[in-house]
């Protein structure tokens, strides 16, 4: 499809979770001429049943997070700040601007782009993941979990999102085991680890390699993993798999600086990538903590330096 320049802005935001949102209100204030361009709102926390370190909020869904940065957003709608339900295709250098295309063949061109696209989850790759996903292995507990009320289930997983996991499912699975592949739970906060690991409905097994996800059927049945040079088998009707995130950079991977795990490399102090006109915050940086709070500061943070780059030329 042949793209069709429609207009020229002074900054485009893709991406609609906390960076990206923080990002649009912090630029319509300031009356950047910008685009903000995603197909969702919430990020990764539109799944979450209760976010409870969003500051100034006790507890919140993630539907209800996503639904106050959309409402926030529309507040600026107007001549300098748009919003795009779409989804960005590419993202090119074109002589002293970036030219971003769209899945409708739209297209744009922009002195600067805030990247906050976050990432999608790391599957797991064992013998039968792929077979039974959705057949009970699922990397939803929000969107799947009370499917298996009164059964017994597995979390693969060790970190935060794995514990969050272990307990929504307590609430109405038969049994929890979560299974780690390191010693410690060094990635969870200890206050959750500790609650968690003392339901009595729960088990947690460290230093374990999943080996195989078998089932009968169509449908989950177990697994088998190995620990301590042993094979063991768990029989479970469900898993619900938190290993990880793979960074979404694709659109900038030509133009940015990457990590060994493909995250865009940022100033700390401005956000801005190895490209003087890309700037990025959020799961898609190479930045030392990934959390809701500090993916929005560090967007705010990125927005002062992108007004300064823009506007004022003193940055």
């Amino acid at each position: 499809m042949e793209k069709t320049v429609e207009q020229t802005i002074e900054l485009l935001i893709v991406g609609g979770g906390p960076a990206g949102a923080a990002a649009g209100v912090y630029a319509a204030r300031k009356q950047l001429t910008t685009m903000l361009v995603t197909e969702s709102f919430g990020g990764q926390s539109v799944v979450s049943e209760g976010i409870k370190n969003w500051i100034g909020t006790p507890t919140i869904t993630g539907p209800d997070l996503a639904d106050a940065f959309k409402t926030h957003l529309e507040e600026y709608v107007g001549p300098t700040f748009s919003l795009a339900e779409a989804r960005v295709t590419a993202i090119e250098a074109e002589g002293d601007m970036l030219t971003a295309s769209f899945s409708d063949g739209r297209a744009v061109r922009t002195s600067a782009v805030f990247l906050a696209t976050g990432s999608v989850r790391r599957k797991l790759t064992v013998p039968g993941a792929d077979a039974f996903e959705h057949k009970g292995l699922t990397y939803c507990a929000s969107c799947d979990g009370p499917l298996f009320a009164g059964q017994d289930v597995a979390v693969i997983g060790g970190g935060n999102a794995g514990f969050e996991t272990a307990a929504q499912l307590l609430a109405y699975a038969k049994s929890v085991t979560l299974l780690h592949r390191s010693a410690t739970y060094s990635k969870a906060d200890a206050v959750t680890v500790e609650k968690v690991l003392s339901h009595a409905n729960m088990t947690g097994i460290t230093t374990v390699t999943i080996k195989t996800v078998f089932g009968e059927k169509g449908f989950v049945q177990g697994l088998t993993y190995e620990k301590d040079g042993r094979d063991h088998t768990l029989p479970v009707t469900g898993i619900f798999v938190e290993i990880g995130l793979l960074p979404s950079t694709d659109l900038v991977s030509s133009l940015t600086e990457l990590d060994s795990i493909g995250r865009v490399i940022v100033d700390p102090k401005t956000q801005q990538s190895s490209h003087p006109q890309i700037w990025a915050a959020g799961d898609c940086t190479d930045g030392l903590f990934h959390q809701n709070n500090i993916a929005a500061g560090d967007a705010v943070k990125a927005l002062e330096h992108i007004y300064l780059t823009l506007r004022v030329g003193q940055a």
